[in-house]
């Protein structure tokens, strides 16, 4: 068992032994995982380094990670849910609704319970290499193992992308959207003075760049990086340099596999003879890491046996990650690299920018152990470019066939994280928009997909059809603008500064995880394919939250970046908008706004709320919102129409 040691640091009753519905109380246990693989084990081919990484007396690669868990005394449901942290942080909030927040903490809010009224024994394993790891556990990750200088043979360069709010003298060397807040540890340099180091500046994701003459920037004695003059507001700038350090950073799969593998397995594992079923969820970051996990083939452990019976892939989109490529910064997210790479789509395609035959799915298809899938969208990773992508046949432009143990759905006219009914332009990372974020909550959608998920593993109920925008309700970006366009004080990103995603060459050693770093793109983008939308500008493929189909306002899944920031025009990736309705006929004449105004639609409150309550039966009907939520649906919205009325 590659999970050699689990060294319990602490075991103290949850939320001071509160009861959970029928499961009963929970216990929280902190501990560090120690692991030791095989390199030569064909369950851990294709881990980027792992055969060239600094090896034990016993052959073995040892290596160590974080582990947090909450089981329930009484054994539960028996389903082991392993949650991808998000750069270190557990995060249930799109489950136990719980406020979203960028405050660290220890502290795991239970919410209204949902996940441990369920019976779910929640694990998160530390994956990712270069999270702050402190003794109080705030962040868990992991110690990864280590390439030796000697055998790099190919050294490369790693790409690191910054493009910040407000102008500075010099940034931290970590990625631009998290690591300002303390997510992740700064990427330090080999070589200070490294003579072939560069520094790229643009104008939008793909503008032609002007590389800045050695002579006028520097790196720091902080790992950050000095420029004369200063760095802009708005302007992408790509720093280019040997890392001092070699993790084998797809080591953080394998911690997920086997931690997942030694709980429901293992007769030392505080869960011994408690799990018969493992489903593994992540968001964002953490959903591009299950698709990279799958991509590679890595859910069958040493001993044959799959780590994952069922797999909620959220907002992942088309992409996958650097997760698995040498010199890979986990928290990479719009950089032109691995993550953006052919195949997109889960099963057998040709790609016509590449030439290249492959499918998301082919290795681990080709292993056994394939888990149920389901994957789960926003708009938003429509609006950036690349979840069309996931379910397009490429050469044709149809539809892709999906396989039979994969669901997939949008959540129609939301952003990638859920919306709150306030109106506000700044996101929690500092980025401005000009328009209001979308206001839509999700979450309920998402708990049903998950209970969707463990009826499939566990009782082998079929999932309610995939909905997503499908060819005949898609269209190219420019023309749902278009579309979108006679809504007043809707504004729209500049069609020439969105981002895309392009067929790229990554060098000789690509296939190898080692990458020349910028890629060289092609010269034209694959298709950017978003759902249309209705008479309301409310999109009309995915499944629809009950105050989109009795609606108050547009909502969208892209936002412009605001012009105090710079790069005015720009698509704020993850950020949607909410253009509330006018409150009655007048006003909307007023505006020459062609919606039908909110005293046109409605009699008033009680009457909107019941035509909420309708279309949330309907949902349950259809097994896309769970009935105990119809109440909490009803909330949602009433919150929504009242905020409307008060814009």
């Amino acid at each position: 068992m590659p999970v050699t040691h689990f060294e319990i640091l602490s075991r103290e009753p949850y939320e001071d032994g509160r009861s959970f519905g029928d499961t009963g109380s929970y216990e929280r246990i902190e501990a560090i995982a120690h692991y030791a693989v095989d390199p030569d084990h064909a369950a851990n081919h294709g881990v980027t380094d792992l055969d060239v990484a600094a090896r034990g007396d016993d052959g073995l690669v040892h290596f160590s990670g974080d582990v947090t868990l909450l089981r329930p005394l009484s054994g539960g449901s028996r389903t082991l849910l392993m949650q991808v942290p998000n750069r270190g942080k557990r995060n249930i909030t799109r489950f136990n609704m719980t406020a979203m927040g960028t405050t660290d903490t220890v502290e795991i809010a239970p919410g209204d319970g949902f996940l441990f009224n369920n019976g779910l024994t929640v694990a998160w394993a530390g994956w990712q290499w270069d999270v702050p790891r402190t003794p109080e556990h705030v962040r868990i990750g992991l110690a990864p193992p280590q390439v030796p200088l000697a055998a790099r043979t190919t050294h490369g360069q790693m790409q690191l992308r910054l493009q910040i709010n407000g102008d500075a003298d010099s940034i931290s060397l970590t990625d631009h959207h998290v690591g300002e807040l303390g997510m992740h540890e700064p990427v330090a340099v080999a070589d200070k003075s490294e003579p072939g180091a560069k520094l790229l500046v643009r104008d939008g994701a793909y503008g032609t760049p002007t590389e800045i003459p050695r002579s006028q920037w520097s790196f720091g004695a902080h790992d950050d990086v000095h420029l004369e003059g200063g760095f802009k507001a708005g302007m992408i700038y790509d720093v280019l340099y040997t890392p001092l350090d070699c993790p084998v950073v797809g080591a953080g799969m394998l911690a997920t596999r086997d931690l997942a593998a030694f709980l429901r397995h293992d007769t030392d594992a505080p869960t011994a003879g408690a799990i018969d079923h493992v489903v593994c969820e992540g968001q964002s970051q953490c959903g591009r890491f299950l698709r990279t996990l799958l991509h590679f083939g890595l859910n069958l452990d040493e001993a044959g046996r799959p780590a994952f019976d069922g797999i909620l892939a959220h907002i992942a989109g088309g992409r996958r990650g650097e997760f698995n490529n040498r010199y890979a910064q986990p928290s990479v997210q719009p950089t032109p690299s691995f993550g953006h790479l052919f195949p997109f789509a889960d099963l057998l395609q040709t790609d016509p920018g590449t030439n290249r035959t492959a499918g998301l799915l082919d290795r681990q298809g080709a292993k056994g152990g394939m888990p149920k899938i389901i994957y789960t969208d926003t708009s938003s990773e429509y609006w950036r470019g690349d979840a069309g992508l996931s379910h397009v046949d490429l050469a044709t432009g149809g539809d892709a066939v999906l396989p039979d143990g994969v669901r997939r759905y949008l959540f129609a006219s939301t952003q990638h994280g859920a919306g709150v009914a306030k109106w506000q332009s700044r996101t929690l990372f500092g980025s401005h928009g000009q328009n209001n974020m979308n206001i839509i909550d999700y979450r309920p959608l998402y708990r049903a997909a998950l209970v969707n998920l463990l009826n499939w593993v566990r009782d082998g109920i079929n999932p309610p059809d995939s909905r997503y925008p499908k060819a005949d309700q898609r269209a190219r970006r420019a023309a749902v603008m278009s579309s979108l366009s006679n809504i007043p004080g809707l504004a729209l990103p500049d069609p020439g500064l969105m981002t895309a995603v392009y067929p790229m060459d990554l060098g000789p050693e690509a296939d190898n995880g080692i990458g020349a770093m910028p890629p060289v793109l092609a010269a034209e983008p694959y298709p950017d394919w978003v759902s249309e939308v209705d008479e309301n500008g409310n999109e009309a493929g995915g499944i629809p939250m009950p105050d989109i189909t009795v609606p108050v306002a547009t909502h969208t899944g892209f936002n412009p970046r605001h012009g105090d920031t710079g790069g005015t025009g720009q698509l704020l990736e993850y950020v949607g908008s909410s253009i509330p309705l006018a409150k009655d006929k007048s006003a909307r004449e007023e505006k020459g706004d062609p919606r039908l105004s909110l005293g046109e639609r409605y009699d008033n409150r009680d009457d909107y709320l019941n035509r909420v309550r309708g279309a949330a039966e309907a949902l349950v009907e259809q097994r896309h919102i769970l009935a105990h939520d119809v109440d909490l649906c009803i909330e949602i919205a009433a919150a929504r129409y009242d905020a409307c009325m008060a814009y």
